[in-house]
């Protein structure tokens, strides 16, 4: 069990007055934890008698109280009735106007009653989550003790953002709405809606219909193009119409959160270029398709026709999205067809441009003009700042703090957005059940400890930096609750880090109200990640059976263990040092976190087969190569595998192999298609045509060097069968390996017939041979 850290003397002090009055109360669980939290004696009780009061006339109090019985019903506590005018009720939640301003609020929890105070409305807003949390302590309670305290808060920063990517894979209005709620319960207040990509255009434009009907669809690669079986293509897709996009930007403005759209340029355009290609730089419809992950080359002409199109776009945006600020991109523009282009060219000189990064600025430029007559500000990714960004645009800075650095020593605004610390695709543990992304650490207490303060700042430049945004790519997020899942417990660190002072983060505070803040989003409906919880197993041989060890990725609370197929309870026995088993001994463990589980039930199959065998993430990559986790296409419907692979040199190693007795291998194998674009030429697939078989071979050998590749002696070859390729399933490749001397690397790849068929291991077994 991993020890709890002793909080500081001021926490501690703080945990101690909270039992004044409450003997058992404890620090309350909020999120994000508030700049003023005073603790009073006693507490206050909500019950079905509770109202909640509004002054006369006031409009957007009432709407308020209205939210705050919706959430509370939600949760399965008392909606009260809300009154407005006269005096505050006795025992009444009431809401009253303040001297603060903007999102700053106050919340006075007394005995008698509960107070919230803003200026603003969006300040009562916040104090009514705050409320709302603190009545959802206890899940069980129907009608809860809310401890006496006062709450005086405002936020660090201003910007507090989530990216969402509708553009790879689609999210339906209601599914929006969820996270909206969700971001609202921890005060998150901009959504970066990413609308448009080279695998969508998702938002209706009048001017130019064809953007939907022909953009916004896409066939898929794979055996998802032809589901149902046999061969029925199937179109994958979707858009939001112009009344749809109304009705959520309303509803995210009723909870605070400021709706910024994203319309990429120059590049990630090829979705708008197969609707209309004459904007395009070749003119011609791309022959890539819209399929592929990674960056394409298609780019946006530079002729006036072109700005023409998009102005007219940006136009219709502006009037949808009354943001102050338009997202235009601006990264990962390929220069290639700019480069080969004669008109382009011959444009770049006349202007008296010296190359495309120029040439890019002096694009973006045209349109930042545009929309500022609109009053709106561009903000664009750190890219732009590469040929030089106009003064007044704002920076998102994703490929590190230097970025930032750069951007506010300049003079702009900036947003900390860094890779892979606030990528939400990235894998929040390393256990091998997390979902597909990318392969990346970005951990929860790694999210939370995240610092956004800049070195070499002085005070007018660090004013520049605007706050905060986790940004969840959806290549690997097919549905809205895999989007759920990988968000979400990490979004709510994001919260923390955007509102709460450094000074007033504490790590032990906030994980040890886990168990609450995961009750609370389940009762708003929201999934959640819970594998970097739950236990994991490692097994080693040992004198009498196997040694089995147990720990959960992220290492909080206490593992209880049960054996013989009983589920483990909070009384279960407490795991404190490895296990010595019996070969088929069933096995199940759960993590506590002061008494509450955190995640679920794991079983394990103690077995001298399970300490042969490794899956895929279990496996190191060759090199330095920085692997995916790529789903399987297969099934249609329900889990499917996940292969760790390295897309461009698949390559996976297994470290320290005895082969002094000779080994019998067994792999489990898949497909995954090969949806990739090679930016531009930059990118090199590398592989071999397979020789024992033509559809394709696993090969295992003495593993030499430590490049990218799988080098050595050859050592086995598994040669895939007929039936391998169509199957909708994984297959089984054997072969053998001889015994050799001495303790070796083992490295796999696979031969195959072409680059569009992908073979991916799933899991390794390395058998000895038996003793003669």
């Amino acid at each position: 069990m991993m020890a709890i850290r002793i909080l500081r003397p001021l926490l501690l002090a703080l945990v101690g007055a909270f039992c004044l009055g409450a003997p058992a109360m404890a620090t309350p669980t909020l999120v994000p934890w508030p700049a003023e939290v005073t603790p009073q004696a006693g507490s206050f009780h909500l019950t079905r008698r509770t109202l909640i009061h509004t002054p006369a006339g006031d409009a957007e109090a009432r709407q308020v109280a209205l939210q705050l019985g919706e959430l509370l019903a939600r949760a399965g506590k008392p909606r009260p009735r809300v009154v407005e005018g006269g005096p505050p009720p006795a025992g009444a939640i009431s809401l009253t106007r303040s001297g603060s301003a903007g999102e700053a609020y106050a919340v006075r929890v007394a005995p008698s009653g509960v107070e919230i105070s803003a200026g603003d409305r969006k300040g009562l807003f916040y104090g009514a989550v705050t409320v709302w949390q603190l009545a959802t302590q206890d899940s069980r309670a129907r009608e809860p003790a809310l401890p006496a305290m006062t709450i005086t808060d405002s936020p660090r920063y201003a910007w507090r953002g989530l990216m969402v990517d509708s553009a790879r894979h689609f999210q339906t209005l209601e599914e929006l709405k969820r996270l909206i709620d969700a971001m609202a319960a921890y005060k998150l207040n901009v959504l970066h809606w990413h609308l448009t990509d080279d695998q969508g255009w998702r938002l209706e434009i009048k001017a130019y219909p064809k953007l939907t009907t022909v953009g916004a669809w896409r066939a898929p690669k794979g055996a998802d193009a032809a589901r149902p079986a046999p061969r029925r293509p199937q179109r994958y897709g979707g858009f939001y119409t112009q009344d749809q996009v109304r009705d959520l930007v309303a509803y995210a403005q009723a909870r605070n959160i400021m709706i910024v759209p994203e319309i990429e340029l120059p590049g990630h355009a090829t979705a708008a270029l197969t609707a209309y290609p004459q904007f395009g730089v070749t003119g011609a419809t791309p022959t890539s398709g819209m399929s592929d992950w990674g960056v394409y080359s298609n780019l946006y002409g530079t002729d006036e026709a072109t700005f023409t199109f998009l102005e007219a776009i940006l136009d219709e945006v502006s009037a949808l999205f009354p943001s102050p600020y338009i997202h235009i991109g601006g990264d990962e523009a390929i220069k290639n067809q700019w480069q080969a282009d004669p008109r382009v060219q011959a444009r770049m000189k006349a202007l008296g441009l010296e190359n495309e990064d120029k040439l890019q600025s002096w694009f973006i430029s045209r349109i930042s003009a545009h929309l500022a007559a609109k009053g709106r500000r561009v903000i664009g990714w750190d890219e732009i700042l590469e040929g030089g960004a106009d003064a007044d645009a704002v920076i998102m800075a994703w490929r590190g703090l230097d970025r930032a650095t750069l951007a506010a020593r300049l003079g702009h605004d900036t947003i900390l957005t860094p890779q892979p610390q606030l990528y939400l695709d990235s894998r929040q543990s390393l256990s091998a059940r997390e979902p597909p992304g990318r392969s990346e650490l970005s951990t929860l207490r790694g999210v939370y400890s995240f610092d956004p303060r800049l070195d070499g700042l002085t005070p007018d430049q660090q004013r520049r930096i605007l706050g905060v945004q986790a940004n969840a790519w959806t290549e690997h997020m097919r549905t809205a609750r895999r989007f759920e899942t990988m968000a979400f417990p990490r979004l709510t660190a994001v919260a923390e880090l955007g509102w709460t002072t450094q000074d007033r983060r504490d790590w032990s505070r906030y994980s040890a109200g886990l168990p609450v803040t995961l009750s609370q989003l389940g009762a708003l409906g929201v999934a959640h990640d819970d594998t970097p919880f739950e236990p994991e197993a490692a097994l080693s041989p040992s004198t009498g059976g196997l040694s089995v060890g147990l720990a959960s990725p992220l290492g909080l609370g206490e593992v209880r263990y049960a054996l013989g197929g009983a589920a483990p309870t909070a009384s279960s026995p407490l795991y404190a040092g490895p296990l010595t088993l019996a070969n088929g001994t069933r096995l199940r463990a759960r993590t506590f976190l002061n008494g509450e589980p955190l995640g679920g039930v794991r079983d394990f199959e103690i077995s001298t087969r399970a300490m042969a065998t490794r899956g895929s993430a279990a496996l190191k990559a060759c090199g330095d190569s920085v692997p995916l986790r790529l789903e399987a296409d297969f099934p249609a419907e329900g889990q499917r595998p996940v292969f760790m692979i390295s897309i461009y040199k698949p390559c996976w190693i297994w470290p320290g192999v005895d082969l002094s007795k000779g080994l019998t291998l067994r792999a489990q194998v898949g497909q995954v298609p090969f949806n990739f674009q090679l930016a531009g030429g930059r990118r090199i697939v590398q592989f071999d045509p397979p020789k024992s078989s033509p559809y394709g071979e696993l090969v295992v050998r003495r593993r030499t060097g430590s490049g990218a590749l799988c080098e050595g002696e050859t050592l086995a070859v598994a040669p895939m069968t007929e039936a391998a390729p169509r199957k909708a399933g994984l297959s089984e490749v054997v072969g053998r390996i001889p015994p050799s001397p001495g303790v070796h690397d083992l490295c796999f790849t696979f031969n195959r017939p072409s680059q569009e068929t992908l073979w991916a291991i799933d899991a390794v077994s390395l058998t000895p041979d038996p003793a003669p």
